[in-house]
């Protein structure tokens, strides 16, 4: 089977049940704490894979990985994903269930990268013009500082990308010059 199959269809499912029972806005907030846990702590998902590990520690790192309250909806899901041995899949199944979330729901993730932190005034600038272009979505923001970018922004939202950077700028004149030669 397909590493993006498996995580699909549990996400799915547990969308569906979520749905059902009238909490998948509290599954999506654990989930969301799930994809943060694995990003945070890189070992996470090695520690998951390990054949070694109880299964107790690894429901223990799944279920505190969703954070203070974790719904019954949310405990099930991780004895199921336990049970069928799929724990090795756990990050891209959270990640899958936010997709699904925000594609029902009409929300956008957005992610500025900059080269270095920028103060709240330019910040809400960029948001604005996100805003501005994205006006039938709710927007979820994230930042990133990348000192690679050399200067400038780059804007990921919705699988779109608008890449304002001094590195690309360069990239570009670098191939321009290339072509003319």
């Amino acid at each position: 089977m397909d590493n993006g199959l498996i995580p699909g269809r549990y996400a799915k499912a547990l969308y569906k049940l979520a749905v059902e029972k009238g909490n998948s806005e509290e599954v999506y907030e654990e989930m969301k704490s799930v994809v943060a846990a694995f990003e945070t702590t890189p070992g996470l998902e090695k520690v998951l894979s390990n054949p070694f590990v109880d299964r107790s520690e690894k429901e223990k790192l799944l279920l505190t990985a969703a954070g203070d309250r974790v719904e019954d909806d949310y405990r099930g899901f991780v004895k199921l994903i336990l049970d069928n041995k799929r724990e090795e899949f756990a990050r891209s199944m959270a990640i899958a269930y936010c997709d699904i979330y925000r594609q029902a729901h009409h929300i956008a993730k957005v992610v500025i990268t900059t080269a270095s932190a920028m103060s709240e005034d330019e910040m809400d600038k960029i948001r604005s013009l996100v805003r501005n272009a994205y006006k039938d979505y709710e927007l979820e923001y994230g930042t990133v500082v990348d000192p690679n970018l050399i200067g400038g922004f780059v804007i990921d939202v919705a699988g779109n990308r608008l890449d304002s950077s001094l590195s690309n700028e360069i990239e570009q004149l670098r191939l321009n010059l290339l072509r003319s030669n």
